[in-house]
């Protein structure tokens, strides 16, 4: 199944590539495409477990799905995860 979630926090390329490269690396997870513009996160999944898995790496990397709480320690780890991605792109 191919879905679309808007996430808070994302705002630039860095971001962007963390949340690719992590999302890739989780399996049965693909076509991630990941949208600062709009703050989405696009991609393809298997089973619904695998759906919550996603959301839950989002949250971990700092990426909460919109609606979420978005804590001050989420916002401090997506831009720890946003300077990573850009120091690796």
């Amino acid at each position: 199944m191919e879905t679309k979630v808007i996430v808070q926090n994302l705002k630039c390329g860095g971001c962007a590539h963390t949340i690719s490269k992590q999302i890739n690396a989780m399996g049965k997870v693909e076509n991630v495409v990941v949208e600062p513009e709009d703050s989405s996160v696009s991609f393809t999944y298997y089973d619904e477990a695998e759906l919550l898995l996603v959301k839950d790496k989002l949250k971990q990397l700092g990426y909460p799905v919109a609606g979420e709480a978005n804590s001050y320690l989420n916002k401090a780890k997506s831009f720890v995860s946003c300077a990573t991605g850009k120091m690796n792109s």
